[in-house]
């Protein structure tokens, strides 16, 4: 009898070991995980309108600035994926390091320095943002977040429009 009781308690056991398993340890599904919508998130023909938008200003900076360039001013930057994740972590981890959290990026027109060769083109540089860490215990602590965190490196250095003027959308070379 006593030992009808022990496998009776290690079949109850098995089972409940292989339910949690199941449906815990792995979801069995065969559907694709569901993405949260993203604000801000914008259509083709949005992207097109405000590339279109931005002619006129485009056309006053490089006629004004790059008159008799081959190239003109740069319209767009491009940045390896692989750059941005690389970057993404390492700022997580210089926000963490200087006693803040990340909660962003921020994106900056800037242009290079001219040079004596030629003029500097227009660059799009992130920069990240945040807030300090503050005590887990104070009931009165208030963190706006966004702020650029100024002793932290940006990224840059992406690469121009093929050619730098060139309108949405740039088509690969490959």
């Amino acid at each position: 009898m006593k030992k009808l009781a022990l496998l009776a308690l290690g079949i109850v056991l098995g089972a409940l070991a292989m339910y949690f398993y199941f449906n815990i340890n792995h979801n069995m599904s065969t559907k694709p995980p569901t993405i949260n919508k993203i604000p801000g998130l914008i259509t083709p023909e949005q992207i097109k309108t405000l590339d279109q938008a931005y002619n006129e200003r485009y056309e006053i900076i490089n006629d004004s600035l790059f008159k008799g360039s081959p190239t003109g001013d740069n319209r767009s930057s491009w940045y390896k994926l692989e750059d941005i994740e690389n970057y993404l972590a390492h700022a997580k981890q210089q926000a963490n390091d200087n006693g803040y959290t990340l909660d962003g990026l921020r994106l900056y027109l800037g242009a290079h320095p001219d040079t004596p060769k030629e003029k500097g083109l227009t660059t799009l540089f992130f920069v990240p943002t945040g807030y300090k860490n503050v005590s887990e215990g104070s009931i009165f602590s208030l963190q706006d977040g966004g702020g650029d965190l100024e002793d932290a490196d940006g990224l840059n250095y992406g690469g121009k429009g093929k050619p730098p003027r060139a309108n949405y959308p740039q088509q690969s070379f490959f």
